[in-house]
């Protein structure tokens, strides 16, 4: 039996027992249900958004401090990773514990700092203390909350409405469709913070420079390129010389004139093509069968946009161009190998 074949065996099972009233149908069914709760949610805090949102954008943007976020239990998990996203996209932020704060950690918190505080209900005991001493000193609060009556709201300079409709745990009790709503407006406020400091892909590739994503980000063509001993031909050179050239040069040859501007490019395509057409082909020219206007990079591109051209074009390799003159030549697979996708 195949591997695929073999593979498939409890697929089939399950679907064999996907009928209705099912114990599969039904884990299908509420898996669903909690899908489309929580994507309606979400969706509903678009119309939400007013003022409240566009303010504390303006206070984060242009606060000389940082932004402090706290919250407890889940709300606690989603601030955290709100925390995080601020960071990582330009918005110096920090997570604060509720409780850890009345114990010592208040001083992380400055007066030119500006307060993420998130509560489903608004009421949460542990969030108090710290709310009191923000407003103590000045320091201005933005709250993320379910209710828009709630004490965290009353005290608060600008309130994000999170609220759902229930949560999807059938009992209405574990935090599902709230956690998610308020994380989605976590995002929206630090992609807003975002494009409102022109924070770009350099920018994001200077603070994520390890991993894959990293390795996206900040490699260039320059950093790949074959810059040594690069294919070129003059246009009258015969396509002898062609064919030995793509042989040893991985199959591309870049056609240039006399201060190596790019004239065309000849590529193992182009050549079976005319062997096809023609049975005496050496003696041709390389300036009749190259193409005029070739797919081209430029040295501080990213390797992930040269990697983009020539997937949509069916390219292996693109001449580098600086200044309209060939100064590399870069490969598929050097840029897959160096992590450009």
């Amino acid at each position: 039996m195949s591997a695929v074949a073999a593979g498939a065996g409890p697929v089939l099972r399950a679907e064999a027992g996907a009928g209705e009233g099912s114990p599969l149908a039904e884990t299908l069914a509420s898996a669903r249900r909690v899908i489309r709760m929580e994507a309606e949610s979400v969706a509903a805090l678009e119309a939400r958004l007013d003022e409240h949102f566009a303010g504390a954008v303006e206070a984060i943007l242009h606060a000389s401090g940082r932004v402090i976020v706290s919250g407890i239990g889940k709300s606690g998990i989603v601030g955290r990773k709100i925390a995080a996203t601020l960071t990582s996209t330009g918005t110096q932020a920090v997570f604060l514990h509720p409780v850890e704060a009345l114990h010592g950690d208040l001083g992380i918190v400055g007066r030119d700092d500006v307060a993420i505080l998130l509560s489903k209900s608004g009421e949460s005991e542990e969030l108090r203390g710290l709310l009191e001493y923000l407003g103590r000193n000045g320091v201005r609060v933005v709250a993320m909350t379910g209710r828009t009556d709630s004490s965290l709201a009353r005290h608060a300079e600008f309130v994000l409405d999170c609220s759902v409709e229930e949560e999807a745990c059938p009992h209405d009790l574990a935090p599902t469709c709230s956690t998610t709503a308020a994380l989605a407006m976590g995002d929206a406020l630090a992609v807003a913070l975002l494009e409102r400091r022109g924070f770009g892909r350099d920018d994001f590739a200077r603070l994520h420079p390890g991993g894959a994503l990293g390795r996206r980000l900040l490699l260039r063509v320059r950093d790949v390129m074959v810059a040594d001993d690069v294919p070129l031909l003059a246009p009258d050179a015969t396509m002898r010389e062609c064919t030995v050239l793509l042989a040893e040069k991985r199959g591309t040859v870049a056609v240039v004139d006399a201060e190596r501007r790019l004239l065309g490019v000849v590529t193992s395509g182009d050549l079976t093509r005319l062997m096809e057409r023609e049975e005496h082909f050496f003696g041709s020219v390389v300036s009749e069968v190259m193409t005029t206007h070739p797919r081209t990079a430029a040295p501080d591109e990213l390797g992930a946009s040269a990697v983009g051209t020539m997937e949509r074009h069916g390219i292996m390799a693109l001449p580098v161009l600086d200044d309209g003159r060939v100064v590399g030549m870069v490969h598929l697979h050097d840029l897959m190998r160096a992590g450009a996708v």
